[in-house]
Formats: structure tokens, sequence, C-alpha cells
């Protein structure tokens, strides 16, 4: 129990001592200057002890970097983009705002006040979104340490991020800007993502040893990303989920062209740089896809990853169209709920198919139920 002693200073003032024990049975002292506010702490001390919800308020004084530096530590196995990707938005928005706070003094209205700061200097939702999750991320680990009781973050609303407008590349459009490289091989290589729906980095990572030309297919164990500080990193795929992907039969006497003297080579890339090397997606993007965008007299805006949308859109399109789950899988998304929160508003045409497909089947049935003799139904 909490026990609450009047006691004079060396001053002559009167100032009240609350003693007790935490919740490690580890004797304690808070000093205050009035009975009532000593009082106050002794009832709110005991309950939080009883709780289990006792804060040491040694913990709370700790700034917030000393808990974002222990974060940071616990993100070494993650992925090196999003690890610099957490350092940048720590070091440019997060720090900034609470470095040398106590981590116990931030609260709500905080966390709120530094958002809306963020947005009315202009920044995107989406950098807006990242700031708050480092934020909530190093504050969960004050509240872990046992620094903080609820975490301020939980609550704070921001603005969705506008979805990025998506391209659907006809089939013409998308020869003719495989056309428009002016490389053959990089010509290929557009018909290749167009036609099988690999994310660029699955494309850059894919290696000739994984293409299965007799089976036409192709497995997708790898991506490939440019980090600062890091170069390029290989790793699994976004999801971590490996799959084999099948090639069109059209594309496949041209693959077998381009790997024409390289049967050998299985651990080398299916398509490199002009030099030979690991083809770097930064580069490729400025000096060869969108100069090809612009000749094929394309939207200017036009992204790699579009050749992903271009691929799923005649899937979902086809007749009988594919099950979502099918593209799914082709596509590598972690979730049907990815795949329909993408491409949600194409697959109306399968709603329709299978409305279609109850109709006959009612159909069907209504003719075979007609009156009997007697007038009644037979069924």
């Amino acid at each position: 129990m909490a026990s609450v002693r009047k006691r004079v200073t060396e001053r002559g003032a009167s100032v009240w001592d609350v003693r007790y024990r935490d919740n490690r049975g580890r004797p304690r002292c808070r000093t205050f200057k009035r009975a009532e506010d000593a009082r106050i702490y002794a009832k709110t001390v005991e309950a939080d002890v009883v709780r289990g919800e006792f804060l040491d308020p040694a913990k709370g004084r700790r700034k917030f970097d000393e808990f974002a530096e222990r974060w940071l530590a616990s993100c070494a196995g993650l992925k090196p983009k999003t690890i610099v990707g957490y350092r940048s938005m720590l070091r440019c928005h997060v720090l900034p705002a609470f470095s040398g706070l106590a981590v116990a003094k931030i609260e709500y209205s905080d966390v709120d006040e530094f958002l809306g700061e963020l947005r009315a200097a202009g920044a995107a939702p989406g950098t807006v979104r990242s700031a708050r999750k480092v934020l909530r991320l190093v504050l969960g680990t004050a509240v872990r340490s046992g620094a903080i009781k609820a975490n301020p973050c939980d609550g704070v609303r921001i603005a969705r991020s506008e979805p990025e407008e998506m391209h659907f590349l006809t089939m013409d459009e998308l020869l003719r800007l495989a056309d428009a490289m002016k490389r053959p091989e990089y010509g290929l290589m557009v018909r290749f993502a167009g036609l099988t729906g690999l994310r660029a980095g699955e494309v850059g990572a894919l290696r000739i040893g994984r293409l299965d030309l007799l089976r036409r297919r192709a497995e997708v164990l790898e991506n490939v990303s440019e980090v600062t500080g890091y170069g390029l990193v290989y790793g699994p795929p976004k999801t971590y989920e490996r799959r084999s992907v099948p090639i069109p039969p059209s594309l496949v006497e041209e693959l077998a062209a381009h790997l024409t003297g390289r049967g050998d080579q299985r651990d080398a890339f299916v398509f490199t740089s002009p030099t030979g090397g690991p083809l770097r997606q930064r580069n490729f993007m400025g000096r060869h896809f969108k100069p090809a965008v612009e000749r094929a007299g394309l939207p200017p805006d036009l992204r790699f990853h579009d050749l992903r949308h271009t691929c799923a859109a005649p899937l979902i399109n086809a007749d009988p169209p594919a099950h979502p789950l099918a593209v799914m899988k082709r596509l590598g998304h972690s979730s049907i709920t990815v795949t329909y929160n993408t491409y949600g508003h194409l697959f109306p045409v399968l709603d329709e198919a299978l409305t279609a497909s109850l109709d006959r089947a009612y159909r069907h049935a209504a003719t075979r139920a007609e009156p009997s003799a007697s007038g009644h139904q037979s069924w």
C-alpha cells in the first residue's frame, strides 16, 4: 500500500512524500508540494500496481531518440530498401519534431499537430502516412518497454492517398512500345513483361536457369531493387511467394533466339544492361523506356509497372473471364483482397458472366417444369 507522509525540508517548507513499492517490489518515493496531489497520486499508483499497469517514471523521462535507435536496431532483419526508407523518414521528418522530448510527454495532440504541419508544408498523403507509421512504430517500442501506457498515434486519422492512375495498353500499343525500343532485346523484355505480368524487379532478377522453354514457364524466385547505400539488392519476390508463370507460346521462339549461345550460363540474367552487366531499372527507365514511350506516342506518365496491369486486363476480360484467384496466383499478389482492390473495377465482366450462367440454368429448369395436363405445375 502507498503511504503519504508530511516532511519539512531544510528550508522550512512542508512537502508530502508518497512511498510505495512498484510491480517488482522495489521501494519508491515521489514528493509533492500539496497534500491533495500526494493523496491522489497514492491512490492512482496503488491501482496501477494492482492492475499490473504501473509505469516506471524514470522510463517515461527517457528521450524519444533512445527509443528511435532501439526500434531501428530491431529492423535489422527487414529488406534493405525498407530500412533505408525508415531511416530517411525518421531523419527527415520524425526526429526534427520529437528529438529531445521525454517519451511520456508526447500526447495525441502532439501527433495530430505534427501530421497537420506536414500536410500544411505540402507533403503528399503517402509521406504523411509513412511519417505516422514510423512514429507509431517508435512509440510502440516505448509501450512495450513500459515507458508509456498507450500509443498516442492510435486513433489519429489521415487522408488516404489517391491511387495512381493505371494504364492498360492494348496489344497493339504494347507492340508499338516494344518496336519503339532501339535495342531488340529490350523490345522483347517489354513484350515479356506485358504478357507474363512480372514485376520490374522480377524481370531484372530472372536467370536463364529459371526459364523452362519446353514447358513454357518461368520460375519467379527472386527480385532485385536498387537501394541507396546498398546498390543492387537481390532477395525473394515482394510477397515472398515463389511462383511458376506460364510463358505465351508466341514468346518462346523469341526467348530461345535471344538466349542462343548462352544455354550453359544458367546463373546469368535473361535481360542485362547494354554492356552485359545486371540491369539497373533507373538507367533503363531514363535511357530506354521513357524515350520509347515518347516515340510510341503513349501517355508520358506510363510506368513499367503498367505492363503488369496490361497483362491483368486481358485475363479478366477474356471469354470466359479468368477467376480472381487465378489472376492473384499469376501476378503473385499476397491475397485475393489485393487483387480485388487493384482490379475490382474490371471484374464486373466476370459478374455479368456469372449472371448469364445463372440465367441459363434458370431457363433450363423452367423449360422442364412446364404446367402438367391437370393445370398444376409439376414443380
